[in-house]
């Protein structure tokens, strides 16, 4: 193509010109500085409690601060029910997406796990994608999993809220509750084993048949199809069949092998040591892992008259939820029913409004729960003793 060098030139001189016009008026007009201001704090938010402070009742107490700071100070817990960070931004202190979530739970996890006894049952409450980043620091500290119980809160949850012209996958209707227990070992020459392991290994160790763990429970099959097996039939014996496990093995053994169903190494394990490796379970007819209630709301669901409950809510009316997420009683108290008998101990280290502690006292249970933010301890201690004034027996027992 032949260059056309009367064009550039013309064009080199209109961009030196533009140049020149460009250094004078930046010369002519006085530099200003621009200082950003600090958006100022709404004052309806919610506030987080100064450290170690508790409120208690006579079956219930409320640490105002972080669990981590109160977990060594409270008894034993026969259950746990955790429902804290989801990645939403939920309530202060709430990652914004998961990609955290773990490191959130890791020093939590840790805790429960030292404090917790063999028997100890874990309820953990989040999102199906929250559940499944934490899961792997659960397992690496002894949890073992049991079940996924689904909470599918129906069409009513999302109806006149979906935008069908950008939504790119199903509504989200469900949360999910994941039980765990401990995980069971045991310690022998071999090495760690797991309950299912260790039950054969000790049996094959008094050198009698398979068959034989049959006589010793009284049953046709049951002990060598359930109790010994290495299958997925598998099951924990209950305490009196171990007990006739245990009495037969070391009746009828080899000699140079007893004791056998120790847990010391000195002395076979008896009843009361057995039932205190099972967890406590009272099974309801009806009752499956999919739990079919409508988002909560009438008398029992909290407004918040305005107050800013989570970073992701901006403007809250005064009807809005001053938590969002507040658990239906309903779920609490079955999940009590299940996992406890009155006087166990209860934890709720991420209070909120303390769902889990009101069904505890409801019941008959102690309970210990946690919570920084300021507004949430109060209305959750106002309706603790609200209910221990409801029932008096259960709360002075």
């Amino acid at each position: 193509m032949r260059r056309l060098p009367f064009v550039q030139s013309e064009i080199g001189q209109v961009s030196s010109n533009l140049n020149t016009l460009k250094k004078n008026a930046s010369e002519s007009i006085p530099k200003k500085t621009i200082q950003w201001k600090k958006r100022p704090q709404q004052e309806n938010t919610c506030q987080t409690n100064s450290p170690k402070e508790d409120t208690r009742g006579s079956m219930w107490s409320v640490f105002r601060g972080d669990a981590l700071d109160a977990y060594s100070h409270w008894p034993t817990p026969s259950v746990i029910i955790s429902d804290g960070a989801y990645g939403v931004g939920g309530f202060p202190g709430d990652p914004r997406t998961t990609n955290d979530l773990a490191d959130w739970y890791e020093p939590h996890v840790e805790s429960w796990s030292r404090h917790a006894q063999a028997a100890s049952t874990l309820w953990f409450w989040n999102t199906e994608l929250g559940w499944a980043t934490v899961h792997p620091v659960l397992i690496r500290h002894g949890w073992e999993y049991v079940q996924t119980i689904v909470w599918d809160k129906g069409v009513a949850h999302i109806a006149g809220n979906v935008n069908s012209d950008t939504i790119r996958q199903f509504p989200v209707v469900t949360e999910v509750c994941v039980f765990y227990r401990r995980r069971l070992e045991f310690n022998t020459p071999s090495g760690a084993m797991s309950a299912k392991q260790w039950l054969r290994y000790e049996w094959q160790r008094t050198g009698l048949p398979l068959n034989r763990a049959n006589a010793a429970c009284g049953v046709a099959n049951a002990a060598t199809r359930k109790y010994l097996t290495q299958d997925w039939l598998w099951y924990l014996p209950p305490p009196e069949m171990m007990q006739r496990l245990v009495a037969y093995a070391n009746e009828h053994g080899r000699p140079d092998g007893r004791p056998y169903y120790s847990l010391d190494g000195t002395v076979p394990a008896t009843l009361s040591d057995w039932a205190q490796l099972r967890g406590t379970w009272s099974h309801s007819h009806g009752i499956t892992n999919v739990w079919s209630v409508p988002p909560l709301n009438g008398g029992e669901r909290y407004k918040g008259n305005g107050v800013r409950s989570a970073p992701r809510v901006h403007r809250p009316g005064r009807n809005a939820a001053v938590h969002l997420n507040q658990k239906p009683l309903e779920f609490m108290r079955r999940i009590i029913s299940a996992a406890t008998v009155p006087g166990d101990m209860v934890w709720e280290p991420f209070g909120g409004l303390c769902s889990a502690l009101v069904a505890a006292v409801e019941l008959g249970r102690d309970g210990y729960a946690a919570e920084l933010v300021e507004h949430f301890a109060d209305l959750a201690v106002e309706r603790l003793k609200a209910v221990s004034e409801q029932h008096p027996l259960t709360s002075n027992a």
